[in-house]
């Protein structure tokens, strides 16, 4: 025969002595004192206490921590995700640069700018042909500079084409294959390919839409043959080390956007063909310290802009036919 003995039900004795137990007699009479307190001032019922206890419990379900959750599940699709999705795509449709340079991630996580390199500056310093020696205090300004005449001796400006480039880039059937970075800006050219395809009217613009494209010249082969047209700018300092790619930008009206360029050193472009006008403005956090300025510049000419911290973008006047070299130092 089995005896069963019914566990007794719970009390509120029974849980005010497990506290007693856990917590210590002390603090559970100090705590009993200041809920007696609190309902005999009549600032709060009973009722409230529930309220408060139930919101307590309930914390984890806390509409405005969904909220959060949400919104960083869509920053987190916009930073990540999107460009993933858009590069994806890009492989797909064997498209380079389907979202360019990823701007998109790199403008949500750019560092907050301190204004100092804009205050003040109205115009860019401009300079007459110099030596190297007259330029050192400028060599490594955020402050826009133009040396006029710089590069006229180059025999880049006398011989560099849009067929000079073509032919150069042809006769490295491995040169359109290499993976470096092209950006068709507002054109309707994917490519290298595509540029070099075009049709003889189309390249000159006597025929077809306007087009300009940029990309870097990364195959060993084609930057060698062109940099026997034009050396490193004279007027840069020793230590000012030349990079294993430059960049080329040519083309007709439509230039490039407003953007930041995201490299890791200071850049300078000779403008070999054309005239070009420039646009640069401050990052937006500076707009109540700095102005936007303009200015142009012509064949011969070398320009220098601090690209990673002045926004900037460029047009060539209608009809004209403009070529550039750029590259970094630092």
């Amino acid at each position: 025969m089995f005896l069963f003995i019914s566990r007794p039900t719970r009390t509120l004795g029974n849980r005010m002595q497990e506290i007693r137990e856990r917590l210590g007699a002390d603090f559970a009479a100090k705590l009993d004192a200041l809920h007696r307190n609190a309902l005999r001032t009549g600032l709060v019922s009973i009722e409230e206490l529930q309220e408060a206890f139930r919101k307590t419990r309930d914390i984890g379900h806390n509409p405005n921590r969904l909220n959060l959750l949400w919104l960083l599940g869509i920053m987190f699709f916009i930073m990540v995700a999107t460009p993933v999705f858009y590069e994806t795509i890009s492989f797909l449709l064997g498209v380079r640069c389907f979202l360019p340079n990823n701007y998109l991630v790199w403008e949500a996580t750019r560092p907050i700018s301190d204004c100092e390199f804009c205050k003040g500056v109205k115009a860019p310093l401009i300079l007459a042909n110099l030596t190297m020696e007259e330029f050192a205090p400028h060599a490594y300004s955020s402050l826009p500079i133009i040396v006029k005449k710089a590069v006229a001796h180059w025999p880049a400006q006398q011989h560099l084409n849009y067929s000079y480039i073509k032919d150069l880039y042809e006769s490295f059937p491995d040169s359109m294959e290499s993976d470096c970075q092209f950006q068709h800006f507002n054109s309707d050219l994917k490519s290298l390919k595509d540029v070099w395809a075009m049709s003889e009217e189309r390249s000159n613009l006597s025929h077809g839409a306007p087009w300009f494209v940029g990309w870097s010249v990364c195959h060993p082969g084609v930057l060698a043959e062109l940099r026997k047209l034009y050396p490193r700018p004279h007027f840069l300092p020793v230590d000012a080390e030349m990079p294993h790619a430059d960049f080329i930008l040519m083309g007709y009206e439509q230039g490039a956007v407003m953007h930041l360029d995201y490299i890791p050193r200071l850049m300078w472009q000779a403008q070999l063909k054309g005239n070009k006008s420039w646009f640069l403005a401050p990052a937006p956090e500076c707009d109540h310290q700095c102005q936007p300025l303009s200015f142009y510049v012509e064949p011969g000419d070398a320009v220098l802009v601090d690209t990673r911290i002045w926004y900037h973008a460029n047009t060539i006047p209608k009809g004209q036919f403009s070529l550039t070299v750029q590259s970094e130092y630092g």
